[in-house]
């Protein structure tokens, strides 16, 4: 199964960003699923798989980075995103995957 098509009808998705309201809205949680299962992603990749336009993604990825959902990381030309190792961003990806602990 490609990256796109893990994202399309996910109701894990949407429950999360239900959940989580403006913290969590649709494209926040859908570049947090891909984090879950793709980590180190940049933000061109990510908006490739999304299908939306990289200013959208990089809104969003900065939104999370204050949040401390996300972090990023500098390699060569490239700066690449993962989830951040905390209580938040672990409570996010047990709802997106189904882990309701």
């Amino acid at each position: 199964m490609s990256k796109k098509e893990e994202l399309q009808d996910n109701e894990k998705i949407e429950a999360c960003a239900e959940k989580f309201g403006t913290t969590g809205d649709r494209t926040r949680m859908r570049i947090c699923y891909l984090l879950c299962h793709h980590p180190k992603l940049s933000v061109s990749e990510i908006a490739e798989i999304i299908g939306s336009p990289i200013s959208t993604v990089s809104h969003s990825l900065k939104k999370l980075k204050e949040i401390q959902v996300v972090e990023n990381r500098r390699q060569a030309k490239q700066v690449l995103y993962s989830l951040s190792k905390n209580k938040f961003a672990s409570i996010i990806k047990n709802q997106l995957l189904g882990n309701n602990e």
